[in-house]
């Protein structure tokens, strides 16, 4: 069957919201641009809906995968390249994050930004993200992708840098967008060596080549998934190229909890997870995406130990559990992974909006050391939280258990590496849950620490999304639990180790309860009566998570100065004003000078110009006298010959 909403509606209807707001925003009632931010990305998830119908059943209204072709764009000798949107049960499962999880956060921006004079040009912004976002997701070939991975990395850089006024925030923007340059550099070099070797951009086609070739592994097949994998690290903040995530808590909150937590920051895993095909071909790609993950995992979950702005925290937060996907990834469970992107956009979306509550109920203070006893004043948003604190600990039965004990037994299976990637994402798990309740005691429990702000709880119009997304955290895992890898089988052939009854599965399951366990228990004796201090002050190593391993400072040092240093000394010195310059100066002199010679011929004096024109006679009669004592010899000469 066809389906009810074409696909090309779902990103559409985002797109024409940014138009309208973008272009009469500024002019119309708040009203209805409230409604035209609101009804386009509804609109999408309505759509979504539709054409899922019956999928989840045993027959299915909708031949998956669907795919329509809007129209050829690319026709040069062998290579053809169609606007393809397709939708199967990977994509469906995106679609419905990003437009459900889309809508509620659209919908709380309407209280947090309500008095923000951008506000108009903010939901322009939002609904541009979503066209982009969902564009990347429905795309059947990769260049496609890479219209909507640039779409949604501009569409960060406008919503980072969105109190552009603010030097931080302008700054932030701008980090954002280069370092997300290089690894998009990365993937477009990928999609240069696919079109190289299999002549075709098309997923589709991709993988049926390779199903031809059964042989075919590793060489290049290894270079292009890490060409791949670079761009992934980019726009997913793994491992060297996460610098620019946490500095993007600069833009408003609402954008943390969709772009930089729930949405865009899961395209990387996406990508990955839509050419498995590729990866599943290249062990050695696999344990590079496996070691990327658990590292970043690890590394980000330390810093998060020591943080005291209260969206910092979630920033690096969000790079650990990206790396969990990362590492589902890597061991092949791509299901695992994509239902932890799915898990983490319920909780993680709540974190960052309860954290928004927190801000705006303190008139914009951010710094946990200066709140405390907030759990009074602000019930909802501390019940809400609490949900979603327990959900990322993964403590049963929250969402947060179910997808990372997936990873985790995947990860325990593949052997002694896979054995190696477990104990990590175990011990990172404490980790997590220790910063995680570090932030919930500092935030909500004991007294308040700071006088002078005075909390209320917010609106209904930012309570109602945290209740659901409360909700999905706590039953979302629910949802997925022992049939999620079944339901993606037929997109992602490789399955994770699902829900059964087998002693290593109640072990390893045992062992990651008590690691969230554990990390509460350790928060709970330092935190529970806390007025401000940190107890891990005087903890060896405390300085060098409070600066972050430094490593700002040396991509700056190593990388940023040189080059900064080559551009103005070697680009602007030598080449703009010696080279360029010379040449500029040069023919400018040329010009003034033969301006000076010709300006002494316009003196306006007849004498003057009368013995010119006699020269230029005279020149002209001593030119034509030489051209004839030339050609006479050969006239003669001519005429000798005729006779």
């Amino acid at each position: 069957m066809t389906a009810i909403f074409p696909l090309w509606l779902i990103p559409i209807l985002p797109f024409a919201g940014f138009l309208l707001n973008g272009v009469f925003g500024a002019r119309l009632p708040k009203p209805i641009v409230t409604a035209i931010a609101l009804l386009a990305p509804l609109g999408s998830f309505i759509a979504v809906l539709g054409n899922a119908r019956g999928m989840f059943g045993a027959m299915p209204a909708l031949n998956i995968p669907h795919t329509e072709i809007l129209g050829s764009w690319i026709n040069s000798g062998n290579l053809h390249i169609d606007i393809t949107l397709v939708l199967d049960q990977l994509s469906l499962i995106m679609l419905l994050v990003i437009t459900g999880v889309g809508f509620l956060i659209h919908f709380y921006s309407v209280g947090y930004m309500h008095d923000d004079t951008g506000y108009w040009r903010y939901f322009s912004y939002l609904n541009l993200f979503l066209f982009f976002m969902t564009t990347l997701v429905l795309a059947g070939n990769a260049l496609l992708m890479f219209v909507g991975w640039e779409g949604v990395g501009l569409a960060s850089y406008l919503l980072i840098g969105f109190w552009y006024k603010k030097t931080s925030a302008a700054d932030a923007g701008k980090k954002a967008f280069v370092v997300n340059r290089i690894g998009d550099f990365g993937f477009l070099i990928g999609m240069f060596l696919l079109l190289a070797n299999f002549g075709s951009l098309s997923f589709a086609e991709v993988a049926t080549k390779l199903a031809a070739n059964p042989g075919w592994t590793g060489g290049i097949l290894t270079t292009i998934c890490i060409c791949l994998l670079i761009g992934a690290t980019g726009k997913s903040a793994q491992l060297p190229l996460y610098v620019w995530l946490p500095d993007a808590m600069e833009g408003p909150t609402p954008v943390s909890a969709l772009i930089h937590a729930a949405t865009m920051v899961t395209a990387g895993v996406y990508m990955i997870a839509r050419t498995h095909f590729l990866f599943d071909r290249s062990p050695l790609a696999l344990l590079i995406v496996a070691i990327v993950g658990a590292a970043t995992a690890l590394f980000a979950a330390t810093i998060g130990l020591v943080q005291t702005d209260i969206k910092r925290v979630l920033a690096y937060s969000t790079i650990s559990q990206l790396g969990y996907m990362f590492l589902a990834c890597g061991v092949a469970a791509y299901s695992a992974g994509i239902f932890h992107l799915m898990t983490h956009a319920f909780f993680k979306a709540l974190l960052f909006l309860a954290a928004g509550s927190v801000i705006h109920g303190l008139g914009g203070e951010q710094d946990m050391r200066r709140m405390g006893g907030l759990r009074k004043s602000m019930p909802i948003t501390f019940i809400t939280m609490t949900f979603a604190v327990i959900a990322i600990a993964g403590i049963p039965p929250f969402a947060g258990f179910f997808s990372k004990d997936a990873i985790l037994m995947a990860a325990f299976t593949q052997g002694t590496a896979g054995k190696v990637f477990w104990f990590v994402g175990l011990f990172t798990a404490l980790l997590t849950s220790f910063y995680m309740f570090r932030l919930w005691y500092l935030t909500f429990m004991g007294k308040p620490r700071s006088h002078d702000l005075h909390a209320h709880e917010s609106p209904w119009s930012m309570l109602g999304p945290l209740s659901i997304l409360a909700l999905l955290s706590l039953g979302g895992g629910w949802m997925g639990a022992g049939r999620f890898g079944m339901f993606l089988s037929p997109v992602l052939e490789k399955k994770t180790m699902e829900a059964g009854e087998n002693h290593l599965e109640l072990i390893l399951s045992g062992a990651a309860i008590a690691a969230g366990i554990l990390g509460w228990l350790i928060a709970h004796l330092l935190y529970r009566n806390n007025e401000g201090q940190e107890p891990l002050a005087a903890a060896p190593g405390y300085v060098v998570l409070e600066r972050k391993y430094w490593v700002d400072e040396v991509y700056g040092a190593v990388i940023v100065k040189p080059i900064l240093a080559l551009s103005r000394f070697v680009l602007e010195w030598v080449v703009e004003y010696a080279i360029l310059g010379g040449i500029a100066w040069f023919l400018a002199g040329s010009a003034l000078f033969g301006g000076a010679v010709l300006q002494k011929w316009q003196s306006g004096n007849l004498r003057s110009y009368a013995a010119w024109l006699a020269a230029g006679a005279a020149v002209l009669l001593l030119f034509a006298l030489a051209s004839w004592n030339n050609m006479l010899p050969l006239s003669m000469h001519l005429n000798w010959a005729g006779h």
